[in-house]
């Protein structure tokens, strides 16, 4: 299929080629037995990162990409139209190591960035806990300061990369109130962390999604990312990233619902004729058509803004709240189009109807994104 994107370079031309040729050959012939038996795509990421598509945004200097982040998302989209986890799992692996890039010294970027930014690890982002979700003030893990670094006790929960990953950024309370968590870089390895049972969840079945608990585990005190008291606004610094990035995933999601709709309404005929060529269900393909078109414009209108250096938060939760809510309804009308055959296991689509609907809810629900949105007419 030819590029037919409105790209600012031609090297991110060659970019999102290169990503879909990755997806047809590497991710297109496991994808299914994956999802189906919930097992993970070892080396998968380390593939991905080989071939550059885990650092695209973050500066060369670095190791990163150095591409525009409007890039970046679209490869994000196309690697979502074929397999969503591990699309959700690159935009959390960029998403936990943006932390270290913002507001890390660069002793540490030199020590822990090449092997984030080249894939030789793999990252998560350790936020919400049981009983603090979308209110991240909330949080209770702890974090005491000692002689010897930083002693961690609590648990967190919905770790995408749980158990997997080889590091974790971790915000832990060193204080009080709002301005009392801090950001911490844990190795995957750290003694006195464990994780529980992975999620036994609706989608997204290849890459687990487990809590995770802390036991007195030791962290040196080289492992702070900024200073004391700052977690939250590095935490929500990231988080706008974040959004931008599941609602790339939603508009690949999306679109691959819409290719298979259609192929499929080409195909199969009734009453003498193509069923697409049936009015109603052609103007049902017509508005899934136009979802996703909506969605993949929200997305890039913030992502030009972020590149812009201009501010973009209120952007990102539209563009959360659009292409999410276009992602479950572009899939569930896939489902419809396909009639019986839809809702079996026998076509993708029933996947894809599943694993829309958790971009409705992670990185902060779409009831959240509207009371951000709200929040920012009347400022």
């Amino acid at each position: 299929m030819p590029v037919d994107r409105l790209l600012p370079s031609q090297e991110a031309h060659d970019l999102i080629a290169l990503t879909r040729d990755i997806a047809d050959k590497l991710l297109d012939p496991i994808v299914d037995e994956h999802e189906k038996s919930e097992t993970y795509p070892d080396g998968l990421f380390a593939q991905l990162g080989a071939a550059g598509l885990l650092s695209l945004p973050q500066p060369e200097e670095w190791g990163g990409g150095g591409q525009p982040f409007e890039v970046y998302l679209q490869v994000l989209e196309e690697i979502a139209a074929q397999w969503a986890a591990v699309a959700v799992a690159v935009s959390v692996h960029s998403l936990s190591s943006h932390p270290l890039l913002a507001f890390g010294d660069d002793d540490q970027k030199r020590r822990w960035l090449p092997d984030m930014l080249s894939g030789e690890q793999i990252g998560a982002y350790s936020l919400s806990e049981p009983q603090a979700g979308s209110d991240a003030a909330a949080l209770r893990c702890a974090a005491s300061r000692t002689d010897d670094g930083y002693l961690i006790n609590g648990s967190k929960s919905w770790i995408t990369h749980g158990g997997r990953a080889d590091f974790y950024t971790l915000f832990a309370r060193t204080g009080d109130g709002s301005r009392g968590v801090s950001c911490f870089l844990v190795p995957g390895d750290l003694p006195g962390l464990s994780f529980g049972k992975p999620e036994e969840k609706m989608g997204l079945h290849a890459v687990p999604t487990t809590s995770a608990y802390y036991d007195n585990a030791l962290l040196s005190a080289d492992r702070l990312i900024g200073a004391e008291g700052q977690g939250l606004q590095i935490a929500f610094s990231a988080l706008d990233s974040g959004r931008l990035g599941i609602a790339a995933v939603a508009t690949g999601l999306a679109q691959a619902a819409l290719d298979e709709a259609v192929k499929y309404a080409n195909e199969r005929t009734a009453f003498g004729r193509k069923i697409i060529d049936h009015q109603g269900l052609g103007f049902l393909l017509a508005d899934m058509a136009a979802a996703v078109a909506s969605a993949r414009a929200t997305y890039l209108d913030a992502a030009r803004r972020r590149d812009a250096g201009i501010p973009y938060s209120q952007q990102a939760s539209v563009a959360k709240l659009v292409a999410t809510d276009a992602a479950m309804k572009v899939t569930t009308d896939a489902v419809q189009v396909l009639g019986g055959v839809g809702y079996t296991r026998d076509f993708r689509v029933e996947r894809y109807m599943r694993e829309a609907k958790i971009t409705q809810i992670f990185e902060g629900t779409n009831q959240i994104q509207r009371l951000v949105i709200a929040r920012g007419l009347t400022s």
